[in-house]
């Protein structure tokens, strides 16, 4: 019998998770490496540059790759011959007391993003506790663990289908995957969960992510099972969809298709398709009896060595001058790097204005949005000598609710977030003539350099909600929707979808 140390199991858990909120894997960084090398859409490019930067630079500093490090889910697969030194604690206990302590690690704080009661006060637990562990009895006498840090703009593109037996799943998936936007933050992986029933392929998928990107290995080896061929099927169709990186319209969506399969019912075929996103975080271990796990770090040089650089004609601005009438110059797909003053908020901090506006409060004290760009970001705490921990942006789609309102009541000229925006909030930053910037997702450490100043202004027993004022030089963003209305996520990708279909046609000729 092995004789598992519970110290050993809750220190694995608290190492793993802090080595993975800084650390890609490095297969990922490869796939994204080849993908960033063929890419022909700028725009893409250029996004997947700043996604390479940021993995190299959070390896070096050991900060997050993104703000949101993530809801924890751990796989467990306890060996039958297993015992453990003491009992009082059970395995989730085990790895939730791991969890609190690497999100509480004073010299790498993540941010805690957690809420209790779910459907209602939905407060912050301020320690990410409790994880979501999946616990499987197996044959031996090891403890195998597989765990991820899932952030919520990737989770929330999850989706669920029963389909009829004779449905097909790649039509489905192709079907689905451009009603998710680009939220999930791509260039990332599908996991793929078919079968068993609704809440096991859910299951099935989200341990499907755990696996390494082998999809370049497969497709020179050749299938070998329904589900290798569903893999390569679906990776194809899906990369000719055209979404591209950050949903800008480009080559490559995903970089790998992942599926795991188990029998199910005669009269159904339950699928599951959940998303990972650039800031793609896992580890694998085992715990043998001989102690903690030991994870070893990549070597620097195996990240490549990407630059990006901002052409001549980019526009910079001044956000402390800036006026309505001079964002109507700006055009969407431009590169623009902001300088100045900008004020954050996200969805607390946005429903607690409606609330005061609807009350006739008005505004905070201290906030005054007229002229002035919002940033859609809740940050990492600070350490050491930082003004502001990782600053990547949040899910635009999430605000979009409160837009026409911040629009019409406040004097807000411009928003920064990620992905892009409905159809109604694209009317109504045309109707306001505002504009809409995107910043990457999975840049959230390089994004933070940019900022050179940080105070709360409003808000703070919101805690990452809160609305900051940041200071910024040469912040760089897209200009996602512009004061027409010119749509980049929808321009991009449909661009992006019709070149490819005329490169196959020449190809197949």
């Amino acid at each position: 019998m092995t004789v598992i140390r519970q110290q050993d199991f809750i220190d694995s858990i608290e190492d793993a998770l802090q080595f993975i909120s800084y650390y890609h894997p490095l297969d990922y960084v490869k796939a994204v490496e080849e993908a960033y090398k063929k890419e022909k859409s700028q725009a893409a490019k250029d996004a997947m540059a700043q996604i390479l930067i940021n993995s190299r630079m959070s390896a070096e500093g050991k900060r997050p790759l993104c703000q949101d490090t993530g809801i924890v889910t751990c796989f467990v697969k306890v060996g039958m011959g297993v015992t453990w030194d003491k009992t009082d604690m059970t395995v989730q206990e085990m790895v939730d007391e791991g969890t609190r302590r690497a999100y509480l690690n004073p010299d790498n704080p993540l941010r805690a993003s957690i809420v209790a009661d779910p459907a209602g006060a939905r407060k912050n637990t301020k320690d990410n506790t409790p994880s979501v562990v999946h616990i499987d009895m197996v044959a031996g006498e090891k403890i195998e663990v597989m765990i991820a840090a899932k952030g919520g703009g990737s989770e929330n593109k999850s989706k669920m289908v029963m389909l009829n037996p004779s449905d097909d799943i790649a039509d489905w998936v192709v079907k689905t995957l451009p009603t998710m936007g680009a939220g999930w933050c791509p260039p990332g992986m599908l996991g793929i969960g078919i079968g068993g029933t609704a809440e096991k392929a859910a299951v099935l998928a989200k341990e499907s992510l755990m696996d390494p990107v082998d999809i370049q290995e497969l497709i020179e080896r050749g299938p070998q099972t329904t589900d290798e061929k569903l893999r390569l099927e679906i990776f194809d169709r899906v990369n000719k969809l055209g979404i591209g990186a950050q949903g800008l319209g480009g080559l490559t969506t995903v970089v790998d298709v992942k599926i795991k399969s188990l029998p199910t019912h005669a009269a159904s075929k339950p699928v599951a398709m959940i998303p990972n996103c650039a800031a793609t975080r896992h580890a694998h271990f085992y715990l043998d009896g001989s102690g903690p796990a030991e994870l070893t770090p990549p070597k620097l040089e195996d990240w490549p060595e990407v630059t990006w650089e901002v052409s001549e004609n980019t526009r910079r601005v001044n956000l402390d001058e800036v006026t309505k009438e001079d964002i109507q110059e700006w055009k969407v797909g431009e590169t623009v790097l902001l300088s100045g003053k900008m004020l954050t908020g996200r969805d607390a901090a946005h429903k607690r204005i409606q609330t005061m506006m609807e009350n006739g409060e008005g505004l905070p004290e201290g906030v005054d949005l007229t002229n002035r760009f919002i940033y859609y970001v809740g940050p990492v705490d600070a350490v050491g000598d930082e003004v502001v921990g990782p600053a990547g942006p949040t899910t635009a789609t999430r605000m979009d609710k409160f837009t026409d309102m911040m629009l019409e009541k406040t004097g807000l000229i411009g928003m920064i977030g990620k992905a892009e925006r409905g159809p109604a909030t694209v009317d109504s930053i045309a109707k306001h003539k505002a504009v809409y910037l995107m910043a990457v997702g999975g840049a959230a450490y390089l994004v933070s350099k940019a900022i050179k100043k940080s105070r709360v202004v409003a808000f703070e027993d919101l805690g990452m909600e809160a609305i900051y004022e940041f200071d910024v030089e040469d912040m760089p963003v897209t200009v996602a929707v512009d004061s027409t209305g010119a749509n980049a996520h929808k321009n991009g990708p449909a661009i992006w979808k019709a070149k490819i279909e005329e490169l196959d046609a020449s190809l197949s000729k």
